[in-house]
């Protein structure tokens, strides 16, 4: 965790940003698989960890907005545990560590948010995404279950949101560990890729990286030939010389700060002539993207940016036809690029997401186009220095996509069918960098992973 004055530092911070009454951040539980003595292995609540850094089960924090106090409630370890896990320190001692004085055995937080109530005070929390959290603030609010996210105090999801955004020296070293395991996972996969292995083998490669680096896989690993399918989470096939294997993977460090890439590259190891054509374009809307990132700059425009970009390299190819900007006013250049230009990155590999993807993503001068393709963009406001955000442009030939596109007569101004007919089976692409937003632009985060076609075939010549 980091030094205790960071969190106190925090927590001052929001509760600057509140008027009144009490903060209730609920930590996370064990979540078990098929068995209660068998759990997926434990994640703790960003929010929590942003707050109060202790990672560990079972633990709630309350932040009093009057009083200028802040609680943790858990309970110590008996003999049991201790014969299952070993010494552990106690919770007064956890607490200390992050610059809190006051704590309480779990049972405590009822007590405590009853009296809050009972004297009409206001008890701000955030959207629950767990059944059992759901449970425990419908207990402990006395309302229904199925009306708890109703009452979420939308003050605290905005102070959150303005907190969370801005990354600090502390969080930019992390996730710039973060890219650093995730490098050695990409790199990794491209030197295994060759015909004849399952993706599984790679995909399991990847993710003993991440376990190595010291925390895991920031979210299930994305690789598949099959790259038209954007979240491909089957691991199945066996890679065969004429398809391009598609990467989408990072890790999480001990401290839980992600990191997130994509890389797409031919399983012979030399692209063809027809996958290095598409692969130029979208390697030159990724460039595009990242030239145009910087303060002030609503990621709405740069996504689309990459769209024209994407929109006029296809149309060099003869696949799209007219005018470009046209067709990208249109939606034209979603069947091909169907998803969002990339999003904010943090303690959560889509940050923050739990709070609700407008609130972190749009504002009351940006609101979300909605069209097909760019509704999906989770990231459209102005940036501001200390964003990390992904920048993930791709183009896909999903065929169930072209084919209703085609008897619809969807876009049929912009886009030649015919021609598109002839890549109904080529699959996708995307390229992801992690990038940080500066005062007067941006930069990479860690070493870029070999991008550009001579350093992707160099690098899987020497397999």
């Amino acid at each position: 965790m980091f030094n205790k004055d960071v969190y106190a530092k925090r927590r001052d911070q929001l509760r600057s940003k509140i008027d009144s009454g009490i903060i209730l951040i609920l930590g996370n539980g064990d979540a078990p698989m098929n068995y209660p003595a068998n759990p997926y292995q434990f994640r703790q609540d960003s929010s929590f960890l942003y707050f109060f850094g202790l990672d560990y089960q079972n633990l709630a924090g309350v932040l009093d907005v009057d009083a200028g106090k802040d609680y943790i409630f858990g309970n110590d370890v008996d003999m049991d545990d201790i014969i299952w896990m070993g010494p552990q320190d106690s919770i007064s001692d956890r607490a200390k560590k992050v610059g809190i004085v006051n704590t309480s055995e779990f049972s405590g937080l009822a007590k405590f948010v009853n009296e809050a109530i009972s004297k009409g005070r206001k008890v701000h929390f955030l959207p629950p995404y767990r059944a059992e959290n759901i449970i425990l603030l419908g207990s402990l609010l006395g309302i229904r279950n199925t009306n708890v996210k109703q009452y979420v105090s939308i003050d605290l999801i905005k102070a959150i949101v303005s907190l969370r955004s801005i990354k600090d020296k502390y969080e930019i070293a992390e996730i710039e560990k973060a890219a650093a395991i995730g490098y050695e996972m990409h790199t990794t996969a491209m030197k295994m890729t060759r015909a004849g292995i399952y993706e599984r083998e790679i995909a399991g490669r990847m993710e003993g990286i991440a376990l190595s680096g010291g925390g895991k896989v920031s979210f299930p690993v994305i690789l598949s030939i099959h790259g038209e399918t954007l979240h491909n989470h089957y691991h199945g096939n066996k890679l065969t010389e004429d398809r391009m294997l598609l990467s989408d993977a990072g890790a999480e460090t001990e401290m839980r700060y992600c990191s997130d890439f994509t890389r797409t590259f031919p399983v012979s190891g030399k692209f063809s002539q027809k996958q290095r054509e598409i692969y130029e374009i979208v390697l030159a809307a990724n460039n595009a993207a990242t030239l145009a990132t910087k303060p002030g700059v609503k990621y709405q425009d740069v996504h689309l940016l990459a769209a024209r970009v994407i929109a006029s390299g296809l149309k060099d190819l003869g696949l799209m036809k007219g005018d470009v900007d046209e067709a990208v006013k249109a939606g034209a250049h979603a069947m091909f690029f169907p998803h969002g230009l990339g999003h904010m990155m943090g303690l959560d590999v889509h940050d923050m997401e739990d709070l609700g993807e407008n609130y972190v993503g749009y504002d009351e001068h940006t609101s979300r186009i909605d069209q097909f393709g760019t509704a999906y963009l989770r990231l459209g406001k102005k940036l501001e220095p200390g964003y990390v955000i992904t920048n993930e442009p791709g183009i896909y030939f999903i065929p169930a996509l072209i084919d209703k596109w085609k008897n619809e007569k969807i876009n049929e101004a912009f886009i030649n069918f015919d021609k598109v007919n002839e890549y109904h089976d080529f699959g996708g692409i995307r390229l992801e960098d992690d990038i940080l937003v500066t005062d007067d632009g941006c930069r990479l985060l860690g070493d870029r992973i070999p991008i550009t076609v001579d350093e992707v075939e160099a690098i899987m010549q020497n397999r």
